[in-house]
């Protein structure tokens, strides 16, 4: 072989040589892209990954909110722990970490399936609560119907109890004042005065209680004061001790009664109107008016 042949040959295999190199440079530095990408995908994966379990970390706490069933509520505080540790793992992670990430992948699958069955829990509680809160309401509305019956009924209790409580009040009619001096003729002078005498009349009443009353006789002078003989005179009425000027028992059995009652003038009297008002049961019953002049 002359040395031209030598040379040629030796170019061959420098081109050769040259080709294989650029070949494998080539292939070399694809290689590397792929893995870049590869990397890049197994991150981006990872980070999904990390979101759904963030996501149904959340899913959990607002289920725990709607829940108020103790059992239920602890199955969902402990699963959302399994969650968590589970995410802060997956954030430790090397995304080449392909095994574990696919391990993660299938814990969070049944993580998912174990809150579908909580799901389906939460549904029925919640629709046993509203069918209970719909009964609670309709009970809710009875009663307050049944309360509003029971207030119109005992007002009209009250009512009634008032108006056979005023029909059952003793009634004074044709009172009368007869003022007399010491000789027991009519007098309106103020310094003959001695005996004021009141008849009355008390009307039938079927509904008054009866038996044994007595009535009150009040004077009032023209400056409201009461004739009274003694302080200790007094009787009930609406609720206070009022002074009496007289008083008298009688036996009432429900049928019209006419009677008197008499007041012995000691004290000094003045000119002007007096009033006098009659008492029985607590009920003021009759009321006449009379004047004393000089």
């Amino acid at each position: 072989m002359n040395k031209k042949s030598v040379i040629i040959v030796f170019v061959l295999l420098l081109l050769v040589a040259g080709g294989v190199i650029f070949y494998l440079l080539r292939s070399l530095s694809t290689t590397q892209t792929e893995m870049e990408e590869m990397v890049e995908m197994m991150n981006y994966e990872k980070e999904q990954l990390e979101n759904e379990y963030a996501d149904v970390a959340l899913e959990i706490e607002g289920m725990s909110i709607k829940v108020n069933n103790d059992s239920l509520l602890h199955q969902l505080d402990r699963e959302q722990k399994r969650v968590q540790l589970l995410l802060e793992e997956l954030r430790t992670v090397k995304a080449t970490n392909a095994r574990r990430i696919a391990e993660l992948k299938e814990e969070l699958s049944t993580v998912r399936k174990v809150l579908v069955s909580y799901v389906r829990q939460v549904d029925s509680l919640t629709a046993v609560n509203t069918k209970l809160e719909a009964e609670n309401r309709q009970v809710q509305q009875r009663y307050e119907a049944a309360t509003e019956e029971v207030k119109v009924l005992s007002e009209e209790r009250e009512r009634l109890v008032e108006k056979v409580t005023i029909a059952s009040q003793l009634e004074a009619t044709a009172v009368n004042v007869d003022l007399q001096n010491e000789r027991g003729r009519k007098t309106k002078s103020v310094r003959k005065l001695a005996i004021i005498k009141v008849d009355y009349t008390i009307a039938k009443n079927n509904t008054a209680e009866v038996g044994n009353k007595t009535i009150y006789m009040r004077i009032t002078t023209p400056d409201d004061m009461v004739l009274q003989k003694q302080a200790t005179d007094l009787f009930a009425f609406e609720g206070s001790k009022i002074a009496f000027s007289a008083r008298k028992s009688f036996e009432y059995t429900g049928e019209e009664l006419s009677d008197a009652i008499y007041y012995t003038v000691t004290e000094t009297l003045w000119e002007g109107d007096y009033r006098v008002d009659l008492f029985v049961d607590g009920h003021l019953i009759g009321q006449q008016y009379f004047n004393l002049s000089k």
